[in-house]
């Protein structure tokens, strides 16, 4: 069940939001090997003005930038499978938003099977029974 939650600089755009949501599942399932119908995407749009990378603006600057978080079950993946993941969707995003700050930035988050889930369901008895 992987969560994930994609913050751009710049104006909300939801042609840009759709289609990122479409090439993030796609990544995710080639590369990790999750499920497309179990994966949740959720974007959102932070005015480059309240961005800051020390202490200056994305708009000061004149750079964009992204910080993907990913939540996946614990030990689902390898660590190859981790660095090839990190790779891509920096690169994937790195082309769609363009301009971006080199701190921008993907977190792969591996969480308990007993600490979350979804339906009111453990990942764990997803998992294990």
């Amino acid at each position: 069940m992987p969560g994930i939650t994609l913050t751009l600089s710049g104006a909300p755009d939801a042609a840009l939001a759709s289609q990122l949501s479409h090439e993030l599942t796609e990544l995710t399932a080639r590369v990790l090997d999750k499920q497309p119908s179990q994966t949740m995407v959720i974007v959102g749009f932070v005015d480059p003005s309240l961005w800051f990378i020390d202490s200056k603006s994305l708009e000061n600057l004149g750079r964009n930038s992204f910080r993907l978080e990913i939540t996946i079950t614990d030990e689902t993946t390898t660590v190859a499978q981790k660095r090839r993941y990190q790779r891509e969707s920096y690169d994937l995003l790195s082309e769609r938003v363009g301009n971006v700050h080199p701190h921008s930035n993907v977190h792969i988050i591996d969480v308990r099977a007993t600490a979350y889930g979804y339906g009111g369901v453990p990942q764990a008895e997803k998992l294990w029974g």
